[in-house]
């Protein structure tokens, strides 16, 4: 697959597909997060509050089965798509509006039963957005520029999870109306990337035919050429996801149920929690693209990242209080925005086959949509063996365990 360096040879940075890239991320992941980690528990709480532990880990395991087999096929076809409106902006606009069908009639859903066969159908078109979304880096993102526009995809990861949980902490009581608040920001904010990052036509371009072997690789996860650091990368990034995912697929009831507040003021805390993680994700995320360029270095900065969110995840466990969900808050910010600002530049320098970037970007970014279905397994396990308060020390191993799988990498600095 040939790069399309876009203003390489005037030297210029390609600022639109910079802010592209970001709004797009933005435009997929605020909704899901505030509607996973918030709005979500919400409405399983009112409908099923006597087993809502079981069932957001039911949910999370269901949606993680779907979005791996999801993942893999729409990646895999986005790379051979060919259409006036080229390869990655089909699926990315039929997935929004998927999304958004799926978004209007969770606010109707009344049932268990219901919830999961709605949230399976999201988990679809959601992959839909995210594997030819992310493979645009791949495509267009000059080799010298790849670090910084990274950052750019990082910073919108890093607003992800705040903005989220920041809009739908007002919404508790409220779940409908939130939901078409995030409804409205997705179909703007989307739209708003896509025609930022501007990529045209591909008619004429040659679709690789595919029989055998390579129709197999096509459609699996990649077995030839240095697949060596894709999975180090892949398990790396899954490990750091899922820890993250154990705190804030929980968080809601964390606050209630291990620090015992009150609705209230779960959601003020939460308010409050959100506003740190955008400011120290944010900030951290601007300048980790562009110290990994000067510095040539991908792999200590997302090795020294997972290691700071390990601590962070650490001291919750210290005590119930509302202080240590800050301190986890400020620290994990600071990881997160690091770590998203140099990861996707990580991955792109690991792919085993350019001709399958959506595909092999989606494996490893479904390491990021698995973390965060498999975080809530994992939590709910701990939480049903022996309490809240083993879920952080868990979860601060996990990191740990990451960061070393980082540092295995060889052909990445």
């Amino acid at each position: 697959m040939e790069v399309r360096e876009e203003n390489t040879q005037n030297g210029k940075f390609p600022f639109k597909l910079g802010f592209g890239l970001l709004f797009g991320v933005v435009g997929w992941l605020v909704p899901y997060l505030g509607i996973n980690t918030t709005l979500l528990p919400a409405k399983i709480q009112q409908i099923s509050p006597d087993n809502k532990v079981q069932i957001v880990a039911l949910l999370a395991t269901i949606a993680m089965i779907v979005a791996t087999i999801a993942n893999i096929i729409e990646g895999a076809l986005s790379d051979r798509t060919v259409s006036r409106w080229g390869k990655r902006n089909p699926w990315i606009f039929v997935g929004m509006i998927t999304t958004v069908i799926c978004f209007f009639f969770l606010t109707k859903v009344t049932t268990i039963v219901g919830l999961i066969v709605n949230w399976s159908i999201y988990q679809v078109a959601l992959n839909m957005m995210v594997a030819p979304l992310v493979a645009f880096i791949a495509d267009k993102a000059p080799k010298k520029y790849r670090g910084s526009i990274s950052a750019f995809y990082g910073v919108g990861n890093n607003m992800g999870q705040p903005v989220g949980t920041l809009i739908a902490s007002n919404f508790i009581t409220n779940i409908s109306s939130g939901i078409y608040i995030f409804i409205v920001f997705e179909v703007v904010f989307t739209l708003l990337s896509l025609f930022l990052i501007g990529d045209g036509s591909n008619v004429g371009e040659k679709s690789k035919k595919l029989h055998g072997a390579e129709l197999f690789e096509a459609f699996s996860f990649p077995i030839h050429g240095d697949v060596r650091d894709f999975y180090f990368a892949v398990f790396g990034k899954l490990l750091f996801v899922s820890a993250q995912s154990i705190i804030t697929g929980y968080q809601l009831y964390i606050f209630t149920d291990y620090i015992k507040l009150s609705s209230a003021g779960a959601a003020h805390n939460l308010s409050i929690m959100s506003i740190i993680l955008l400011i120290t994700g944010v900030l951290f995320g601007i300048i980790g693209g562009p110290l990994a360029d000067k510095f040539h270095s991908l792999k200590l900065l997302v090795a020294l990242a997972t290691v700071a969110m390990g601590v962070g995840i650490i001291v919750p466990g210290l005590t119930p209080s509302t202080w240590t969900m800050l301190v986890y808050a400020t620290l994990s910010g600071a990881a997160m925005g690091m770590y998203n600002s140099v990861d996707q530049a990580l991955n792109v320098s690991v792919l085993p086959n350019p001709d399958n970037s959506a595909k092999d970007l989606g494996i490893v970014n479904l390491a990021n949509s698995l973390g965060q279905v498999l975080g809530p397994i994992v939590a709910s396990m701990v939480v049903g063996f022996a309490g809240y308060r083993f879920i952080f020390p868990a979860a601060g191993l996990m990191c740990f365990i990451g960061a070393v799988l980082i540092i295995l990498i060889r052909k990445v600095k």
